[in-house]
């Protein structure tokens, strides 16, 4: 495995005595995978050579670092690879939602099952619309006033479709970033499948050198925008049923929804009496 690499001003340069933290690699079930940790440096992954030996990474607050991390990041989403990018809410991990081995791949670096699939991110309401079977009233109520924004909603997902995220039992998961970086890479690339940029049951990262201390060269190209502005979760709200279902409390507050959505039902509200 070669070093890790950051894209300077000046030029390439080694983060080899930079790093810290753990890497490893794992899998859902049958896969043949499985979790090793160690140092950075003193660790060793096994099983990742198809994404890769060397990571890049760019600094998105100098405009040229930008426009070469962007198109450095489509072309390896492309072919499969994985790229960290920021978003309004916290760091993610993306892969082309339309390539199998892409999305097994994001899973495996995060050591998570195909039992919970990642999150779908667009670019625009019009390529959301083409991922799912309708939207009703409710669900374009919410996306006029949250999107671009921290609102996750769970949809049907279109039958025409070829792709496979997961265990997603016919739904998928579309949320729009409000984040300049992001929506830059999605309209070059499309929908991609997004996780938050850590390990499972680490912390999400907020920065992106907690992104790069978490999943190491599992990640092929790393855009930093600097700290996350809200450094918490997205909100995600169920629209598969009669009435939306509240899933995860995040960044937009349920009272905000119902003052959009009267209705939805948040089955943790007996908790917090």
């Amino acid at each position: 495995m070669g070093p890790k690499v950051m894209i300077t001003k000046d030029g390439p340069a080694c983060l080899s005595s930079m790093t810290r933290g753990r890497v490893g690699y794992a899998g859902g079930p049958g896969t043949g995978w499985s979790w090793e940790a160690g140092p950075l440096g003193a660790g060793r992954v096994c099983g990742m050579e198809g994404l890769g030996g060397m990571s890049a990474r760019y600094d998105c607050t100098d405009a040229a670092q930008r426009a070469a991390g962007i198109t450095e990041a489509t072309a390896a989403l492309r072919k499969g690879e994985l790229a960290v990018m920021p978003t309004d809410t916290v760091y993610g991990i993306a892969a082309d939602a339309f390539s199998p081995e892409a999305v097994t791949a994001l899973l495996a670096a995060k050591g998570r099952g195909r039992q919970m699939p990642p999150p779908v991110l667009v670019g625009s309401r019009r390529a959301a619309l083409a991922l799912i079977e309708d939207v009703n009233a409710s669900g374009n109520d919410l996306i006029d006033e949250f999107w671009p924004g921290g609102l996750t909603m769970v949809f049907r997902s279109a039958k025409s479709l070829v792709w496979d995220l997961g265990e997603t039992k016919g739904t998928v998961a579309v949320r729009m970033p409000l984040q300049p970086v992001a929506l830059e890479l999605l309209r070059e690339t499309g929908p991609l499948a997004v996780s938050s940029a850590n390990l499972t049951g680490s912390p999400a990262a907020t920065t992106a050198d907690d992104a790069q201390t978490q999943l190491g060269d599992a990640v092929s190209v790393y855009l930093d925008d600097g700290p996350c502005a809200a450094e918490v979760a997205s909100t995600i709200v169920d629209m598969t049923g009669p009435v939306p279902r509240l899933l995860r409390r995040g960044v937009i507050p349920v009272r905000r929804l119902r003052g959009v959505v009267a209705l939805i039902v948040d089955d943790g509200e007996e908790d917090d009496a």
